[in-house]
């Protein structure tokens, strides 16, 4: 952060509607005046927006009046929040012993393929995004995939495009 030129940050905000927008000046308002507002903030606009890009950072920084570092600082430090779009549909694929042992790795390698994307991306229509956990305490049921809030379990990768068509 440091060095940075805060006049690029604004730059980026065209990808959101109008209307996403005046959401995001009315949490901004709501909490103005409220110290330790931040988090709370921040939950309620990547609520509205999907994600917090620079951009919004900056537009919560000066609205608050608080400086980009420190909204920068609490976005990469709390996991649930994050900088690039998610998909209407988050895969997620453990990792975790049992499921790698049990074929974890090529559910990944499948999934990767029939998507196009690698773990920590989004499709570009943005119906799908795929991350790896290290453990989803499902370990019975291994190798699991969870898909939003449905786990699948026993997965194998030639059931894997019928799942996935069940988002579609």
């Amino acid at each position: 952060m440091a060095g940075m030129d805060t006049t690029q940050l604004g730059a980026g905000l065209e990808e959101f509607t109008s209307e996403q927008l005046a959401k995001v000046d009315e949490i901004i308002l709501k909490y103005k005046s409220k110290p330790g507002a931040l988090i709370p903030v921040l939950e309620q606009v990547q609520d509205v927006c999907g994600y917090l890009p620079m951009s919004l950072q900056l537009k919560v920084a000066k609205g608050l009046n608080l400086p980009v570092a420190n909204v920068y600082g609490v976005v990469t430090f709390y996991s649930f929040f994050t900088m690039v779009p998610r998909g209407k549909n988050v895969i997620r694929v453990c990792l975790g012993t049992a499921c790698y042992v049990r074929g974890g790795k090529r559910i990944l390698e499948k999934l990767t393929e029939s998507l196009g994307i690698e773990p920590g991306q989004c499709t570009e229509d943005r119906q799908f995004s795929l991350e790896t956990v290290r453990c989803l305490g499902a370990c019975g049921l291994a190798p699991v995939v969870v898909i939003n809030d449905d786990t699948h379990g026993q997965m194998k990768p030639a059931k894997l495009d019928a799942v996935l068509n069940q988002y579609r």
